[in-house]
């Protein structure tokens, strides 16, 4: 798809006008912007701002793919999802912090990542963006979770892993963007 990104800038901009502070978390802020759009009313934008975050599809030899199932207190269920989690500051190189975490999380550590792109997951209200890799050359190690962090790692080939997100049993959004992507680069 082709376009002239200037002239979209400038048809579609809108001009932050003020900005209040709603909430200060720790992963989230929340802002209330009044904005000027392009036909010169105004509206108001709630955004949620986010350190950013990082996620891996780890896949063996035999194409199968490191995978947990946890606890997600806002859907209140336990889900399957590939490892993921949020940066330790905002300038932190994120190669780095998903090798951390896949280490963390699942004991694996990879002698070849890819990254396979970015991704935002809810762009109408939050400037989050993850950046999704994939990793080969996987090497069992032992996990070292936080605290607060209980899940469980399980090993599920890539081909059923499709077969459950075309067939909505997989509801992660970046589990199934990854998903995709890796049976797509690896010709599944």
């Amino acid at each position: 798809m082709q376009f002239d990104q200037n002239t979209e800038w400038s048809r579609l901009s809108e001009k932050t006008s003020s900005s209040e502070d709603i909430f200060n978390g720790i992963v989230l802020h929340v802002k209330r912007d009044t904005v000027t759009l392009s036909n010169g009313s105004s509206a108001i934008r709630e955004v949620i701002r986010h350190i950013g975050a990082v996620c891996v599809i780890p896949i063996t030899e035999n194409n199968e793919v490191i995978m947990e199932r946890q606890y997600r207190y806002p859907l209140d269920k336990v889900i399957l999802e590939i490892p993921a989690g949020k940066l330790d500051a905002p300038d932190e190189d994120r190669l780095s912090a998903i090798k951390r975490e896949l280490r963390e999380e699942t004991g694996y550590t990879a002698d070849e990542w890819t990254e396979i792109g970015d991704f935002h997951p809810a762009p109408a209200y939050s400037d989050e963006y993850i950046t999704m890799y994939m990793a080969r050359g996987l090497h069992k190690g032992k996990q070292d979770l936080d605290e607060d962090e209980f899940l469980d790692v399980y090993t599920i080939p890539l081909s059923e892993l499709v077969e459950d997100v075309m067939a909505g049993k997989i509801s992660d959004a970046k589990t199934q963007v990854c998903i995709l992507k890796a049976a797509r680069i690896l010709g599944l």
